[in-house]
C-alpha cells in the first residue's frame, strides 16, 4: 500500500496550487494522510477530489473546514496519528509525541506538519513525520512531500521533492 504524506498546502494565503508532480502522485496512492494547513474550503475540497482515500486534520490557519484536531487511521498494519503540531518550534517533538502517546499505543507513527521542515525522527519512542509543505510555502525553501509503503505492519518512508 502506497501512502502519500502531505501538509500545509497553504492555498491560497501562500501557493496558488499544489505542484503536478504531487497531484499525480496523490492521485495514484491508495491513501492520503493531511496533516493540516490547507488555508480554504477550496484547498480541502482539492485534495479530496485527487485522493482515493483521505485522512485530514485541521491546522492553525485552517477555518471552519469540518476537520478534527486529530486523527487515527491503520493502513497496512501501521497505525497513525495525524495532528497538526500548532505551537512554538520550541517543544514541538515532545507536543506531537505527547499526543500520539495520549491517541494510540506505542507503536503508531506520529504525522504532523505546521513548521514546513522535513522531520523523521524518533522522539521519545515515537516515530514522528513531517511532510514539509506540499507547496515550498514560507518558510520553506522547497515543495516536499513523503511517500511511504506498508504492508503486513513494516513501514518504508521516502522523501519527494517538486
Amino acid at each position: 500500500m502506497e501512502i502519500a504524506i502531505i501538509s500545509d498546502t497553504h492555498i491560497p494565503s501562500r501557493a496558488s496550487h499544489i505542484p503536478d508532480a504531487f497531484r499525480e502522485r496523490i492521485g495514484t496512492a491508495d491513501h492520503v494522510l493531511h496533516a493540516g494547513d490547507f488555508d480554504s474550503k477550496s484547498a480541502v475540497a482539492d485534495v479530496q477530489q485527487l485522493a482515493p482515500a483521505l485522512t485530514a486534520v485541521r491546522g492553525n490557519t485552517d477555518p471552519a473546514v469540518g476537520l478534527p484536531e486529530v486523527a487515527t487511521v491503520e493502513l497496512g498494519g501501521v497505525t497513525f496519528v495525524l495532528t497538526h503540531g500548532t505551537g512554538s518550534k520550541h517543544g514541538y517533538e515532545d507536543r506531537v509525541a505527547t499526543t500520539v502517546r495520549a491517541t494510540a499505543d506505542a507503536d503508531a507513527i506520529g504525522v504532523a506538519g505546521h513548521t514546513h521542515e522535513v522531520l523523521d525522527t524518533v522522539h521519545g519512542g515515537v516515530r514522528l513525520l513531517n511532510p514539509g509543505s506540499a507547496t515550498g510555502a514560507s518558510p520553506a525553501a522547497r515543495a516536499t512531500m513523503l511517500l511511504a509503503t506498508v504492508a503486513d505492519g513494516v513501514i518504508a518512508v521516502d522523501l519527494v521533492e517538486a
